[in-house]
């Protein structure tokens, strides 16, 4: 069953995005700054929401979704920032549930775009993304670290997103 994360879940969250940056190039697993993000989602809902499924009440899977506008489309938009099914669940369609609610999230919304990023090395990923409606797009992100970085307060939905391989849900 999915539903939406709680302030509880954050250790939870926290080991799957330890698992998550463990495989990605880019990223280290930090408890710290990682259940840091997860609080300002999970206390802002302007910020974006995650939902998670649970095996025997355990946390299993996640997805977070980041919420931001399209200028190009014109309306609401979300950003897939993270999606990640703990290793001995996979392979139980976890990961095409989440990604099928995120999608209908994105509908009730009525956002009209869903961008996703991944690791160009992760090919079962890239394979589901693209059998979900996902297309890989020619624009390639770029990321500046600032050490200092405060996170400021949101007006509205817009937040500012990094993140890696970019790919685009019309």
């Amino acid at each position: 069953m999915i539903t939406e994360a709680t302030i509880a879940d954050i250790p939870a969250l926290c080991e799957l995005l330890a698992e998550l940056f463990a495989q990605e190039s880019d990223f280290q697993p930090n408890r710290t700054k990682q259940g840091a993000g997860l609080r300002l989602i999970l206390e802002n809902p302007p910020y974006g929401k995650i939902f998670v499924t649970r095996r025997t009440g355990a946390v299993v899977g996640m997805v977070n979704l980041l919420h931001t506008l399209s200028l190009h489309n014109g309306g609401r938009a979300l950003v897939i920032e993270d999606m990640i099914v703990r290793r001995d669940s996979r392979g139980r369609g976890i990961a095409t549930a989440l990604l099928s609610h995120a999608i209908e999230y994105a509908r009730s919304i009525r956002a009209v775009q869903i961008t996703l990023f991944t690791d160009t090395t992760n090919l079962r990923a890239i394979k589901l993304y693209q059998k979900m409606g996902f297309a890989c797009s020619a624009a390639s992100p770029m990321r500046q670290s600032l050490r200092k970085l405060s996170v400021p307060k949101l007006v509205g939905s817009a937040a500012h997103i990094t993140g890696g391989y970019f790919c685009a849900f019309n």
